[in-house]
């Protein structure tokens, strides 16, 4: 392959809302050099926010409008799309898109395929079946973390064919509104101390592990409060167990935010309390922002935060944990201030978004190197 041949890479995702699969996605659309990568983007279900981003950079979004799980109409449109494209690279994101992906793909084309998996899917059970079945589809598996691929081996890939790349992250834009009217408009004092957390409202993310973790750290200092900044299917039952607990006083739920990011600027602390997660995109925000963070120990967690170094890190479900280190860093701010500088530095040296960018235009150079199996 010639140097200056530019490849043409087709992007396929479920949809492109407000989530941090499609957030990647739309980073790295928009952050591969043009002169070198012909980008398009195939949504199977719909649209959504990240849609305009993609379209205000010139990338083409094509949507397949999938209506059921198991959809032939839509398979049968991705199938006619590739082949009249025919992409030298086909890169699927998230479960529905790597199975219709690998399975639409004609085998008369020379179109590389690769699968990105986000997160430690351990909810999965006959899909992980339908997984192994579709290794030999697969030119590479991308996971966002080691965990993540350590969790996708056992399925039958090669090491030749296992690749990590984590998730790039922009420092979040500075909040519009100033702290002390942040505070204010959420009826709290002027010298609370706000923990927040950023998530969907899902099992996934234990906040009611955190919510019993607030009532647990207000008793010791009454100037804490939690801010939960998203939304989902646990909401009304979360808010019911806050009233439960009596600790509805020193919790707020904002639902959610297109600017979630940049609130984080207003936080004095950072929780997750999530029990699997690919790579955190909320956490590293958080990194970026230079907030101290007390989150779960789990692998992905563990790859990001250096217990004692960036922040601190706790058990899946240990309420206490998650008080006992957060009133240490309310107590000395000094400590939370050097813990945040380290978190902060660590995503600009090694998790940037340009870093992100480079490591999958390698890939894609490497990946097209390859001979096409037939």
């Amino acid at each position: 392959m010639g140097a200056a041949l530019v490849i043409s890479l087709e992007l396929l995702i479920p949809t492109l809302v407000q989530s941090g699969a499609e957030k990647q996605l739309a980073l790295l659309a928009t952050g591969l050099p043009r002169d070198e990568f012909d980008v398009r983007v195939t949504c199977l279900t719909a649209g959504g926010p990240y849609e305009e981003r993609l379209r205000a950079a010139n990338i083409p979004v094509t949507i397949l409008g999938k209506r059921l799980q198991f959809d032939p109409l839509a398979w049968w449109r991705l199938r006619k799309h590739l082949q009249a494209r025919q992409p030298d690279i086909l890169h699927t994101w998230l479960f529905a898109a790597n199975s219709y992906g690998r399975m639409a793909v004609p085998h008369r084309l020379s179109t590389r395929v690769i699968v990105s998996e986000r997160c430690v899917d351990s909810w999965k059970s006959w899909q992980l079946k339908f997984d192994r079945w579709l290794v030999n589809r697969t030119d590479c598996l991308v996971g966002n973390s080691r965990a993540v691929v350590d969790f996708y081996r056992p399925l039958g890939y090669p090491e030749s064919k296992l690749r990590v790349i984590p998730n790039g992250v922009e420092t979040p834009s500075r909040p519009t509104q100033a702290r002390d009217a942040f505070q204010q408009d959420l009826g709290l004092p002027p010298d609370a101390h706000v923990v927040m957390a950023v998530g969907r409202l899902a099992p996934q993310k234990r906040m009611a592990d955190l919510i019993w973790s607030m009532q647990l750290l207000r008793q010791s200092d009454p100037r804490a409060y939690l801010i939960i900044v998203g939304d989902g299917p646990l909401r009304s039952s979360l808010e019911q167990y806050a009233r439960e607990v009596e600790v509805t006083p020193h919790v707020r739920f904002l639902g959610h935010r297109p600017d979630a990011a940049s609130l984080l600027h207003h936080a004095d602390l950072v929780w997750l309390g999530s029990e699997f997660e690919g790579m955190s995109n909320s956490l590293m925000e958080a990194m970026a922002c230079g907030r101290p963070i007390v989150a779960t120990a789990i692998p992905p967690n563990q790859e990001l935060i250096q217990h004692g170094v960036h922040g601190y890190l706790v058990n899946v479900g240990d309420s206490a944990g998650f008080a006992q280190f957060s009133l240490k860093l309310m107590h000395e701010p000094e400590l939370a201030s050097r813990l945040g500088d380290a978190a902060r530095q660590k995503v600009e040296t090694e998790l940037s978004v340009s870093r992100m960018v480079e490591r999958h235009a390698a890939l894609y150079q490497e990946i097209m190197g390859q001979p096409v199996p037939r």
